[in-house]
């Protein structure tokens, strides 16, 4: 397979200096802050980084869906209001009309563009053959396997000729086979140059996904998200996964992510309430995280590159890296140039029995802020318990709800593990309530 030279002197987008925040005073959230960056004609160009980093409000801003709050989009050089007509989505979902064939479906998309029916007929022909769906146009999506309805979904995209075609992580939804062939179709399409359109825009999370495809990497970071690096992929078509250069733009990759493990006042950083912002917790499960320490104590000789750890436990890297991130933030591992070391500390959690695990982690995270924080409000209140709503308002003003959630059922499941605060409905206490004395009715009477 060989690539096809294009003219990639023209400018498509340009994005200066863009914020996107949600909400106001308060209650705001920075989703995207100083994004820079360009695409040009004849780019297939991928943003990639962890949950959080706005890949796809990026996306959406391009498309003309979301308005930044700061900054200027400009499409060849002018700025746009409203959708985008030079672009086109295909979502995760693949939000197709399920009452209609799979040619209907393509069609749909050139009506409102005034296209005649013989028009609209040949053009979703065309398209459904190009993408292998040739022999499937009276079918009806239900008929049809996830894989051949991205297809669909990609048909009628590409029906109105978009300049700039954006992919908002079209595979995740897919069985690895499915995707893996997708992949491989989509490439041989833009190699060929027989995709009908100009440039490629793809969200992703998947490092080893995005080389084989991308020509650019540019690499986001999240709390707010914010590009951390811009990377040109030179490798030919089609590219290997277990080719030495294209095993060294993982690790680079990986690296750039999952960046240096700090010092550990930064690692942990501050509480609610306190001068700072207030440190996340990563959404580690206690299984995922000893899971992880296990692992690479056991069969690494405690240390791996970050991207072979995450081939060796076949996990994504949004899977993978809030694991990563909790054993950076409790001391059981560093992380330096993509490789992740287990410290002694981190060594000896691994090798611990039940109770010593417990009690170890339970000194851990008694110096994790926002585990200090819920513990210090249940010492202080009247019958050391609090309702989950008292944790909620206060940290909605740092997190978004969604977030909120995600940060107190990470806190709960740590805390009940460490035994450091228990929970029942719908509310912490300091005490275990399991444990208290059952009062007898003449004590519940005062007598």
């Amino acid at each position: 397979m060989s690539l096809v030279t294009r003219d990639t002197q023209d400018e498509l987008v340009h994005l200066i200096s863009v914020d996107k925040t949600y909400g106001h005073g308060e209650r705001s959230l920075e989703a995207l802050h100083d994004i820079n960056l360009t695409i040009k004609a004849g780019e297939f160009v991928a943003l990639l980084g962890p949950s959080g980093s706005g890949k796809s409000t990026i996306l959406r801003i391009i498309a003309g869906l979301v308005e930044p709050s700061k900054g200027q989009m400009l499409y060849r050089g002018k700025s746009l209001q409203g959708v985008n007509p030079h672009t086109a989505i295909v979502f995760q979902a693949f939000a197709l009309f399920p009452w209609l064939t799979v040619q209907d479906n393509v069609e749909v998309a050139l009506k409102p563009l005034g296209f005649s029916s013989l028009e609209r007929t040949k053009r979703a022909l065309s398209l459904l053959d190009r993408v292998g769906l040739d022999g499937f146009e009276t079918a009806y999506p239900r008929e049809l396997s996830g894989g051949m309805r991205q297809k669909v979904g990609i048909a009628r995209a590409l029906a109105v000729e978009p300049e700039l075609l954006c992919l908002d992580e079209p595979f995740s939804t897919l069985d690895v086979l499915s995707a893996e062939s997708l992949r491989g179709e989509i490439m041989e399409l833009w190699v060929s140059g027989t995709l009908p359109t100009k440039s490629v825009l793809m969200v992703s999370h998947n490092i080893e996904e995005a080389l084989l495809m991308a020509d650019r990497l540019i690499v986001l970071d999240k709390s707010p998200g914010h590009v951390i690096g811009d990377i040109s992929v030179k490798l030919p078509h089609p590219r290997r996964r277990k080719d030495r250069p294209f095993l060294q733009l993982v690790d680079q990759v990986y690296a750039l992510i999952a960046g240096k493990t700090q010092t550990e006042a930064e690692e942990l950083g501050s509480a609610p309430g306190e001068p700072g912002k207030t440190r996340a917790l990563p959404h580690a499960p206690i299984s995922a995280i000893s899971g992880l320490l296990e692992r690479v104590n056991e069969e690494f000789a405690d240390r791996i590159d970050l991207y072979r750890l995450a081939d060796e436990l076949d996990e994504p890297l949004d899977d993978m890296l809030p694991s990563v991130e909790a054993a950076e933030m409790l001391g059981f591992a560093k992380v330096e140039a993509g490789d992740l070391t287990l410290t002694p500390l981190g060594q000896t959690f691994a090798e611990a029995s039940i109770q010593a695990r417990k009690e170890i982690f339970a000194a851990r995270i008694r110096r994790v802020p926002v585990i200090r924080w819920i513990r210090s409000m249940l010492s202080a209140a009247r019958d050391r318990s609090l309702h989950w709503d008292v944790f909620q308002t206060a940290l909605a003003l740092e997190f978004s709800p969604d977030e909120v959630e995600r940060q107190l059922d990470t806190a709960v499941n740590w805390g009940r593990y460490a035994e450091l605060f228990f929970f029942e409905d719908d509310t912490l206490y300091m005490d275990d309530p399991a444990a208290q004395p059952i009062a007898t009715s003449s004590e519940q009477a005062g007598e």
